[in-house]
């Protein structure tokens, strides 16, 4: 069973969002995705100050399976990016929610937030996948 902590948001496309409080949220993917991609190699983020759109293409995650995009699952703009994984993607598989995490992004429209999924409706989700 994967972990899906509870206080977070969940896209559709495997993403989670945690909020700032500050009006960023920080993102990465979900232990559910980098379960099924395997152990990672390399991550390509974003460029600081990039503008980002809800469900398209930001980043890419390259496992030993595959390669894989990771899409914003908010509209805004790259603040921060993680740069610790160009050295240690596999950061992703070992603390996907905790040092794992990808980019942090300054939200534009805060009731993206609303559209996303919690905790039970994404576990209900993925059960629902396999």
């Amino acid at each position: 069973m994967s972990n899906i902590p509870s206080g977070l948001k969940y896209s559709k496309s495997h993403e989670w969002v945690e909020e700032q409080g500050d009006g960023s949220v920080k993102v990465g993917i979900t232990d559910h995705a980098q379960g099924l991609l395997g152990d990672m190699v390399f991550v390509e983020v974003p460029e600081d100050g990039a503008a980002v759109n809800q469900g398209e293409e930001c980043a890419v995650v390259e496992s030993v399976k595959a390669a894989s995009d990771v899409y914003s699952p908010v509209t805004g703009e790259v603040v921060e990016v993680n740069e610790t994984l160009g050295d240690t993607p596999e950061l992703i598989n070992q603390d996907p929610y905790g040092e794992g995490w990808i980019m942090r992004i300054q939200l534009s429209n805060p009731a993206e937030l609303e559209e996303l999924m919690d905790a039970d409706d994404y576990g209900a989700m993925i059960e629902a996948e396999d």
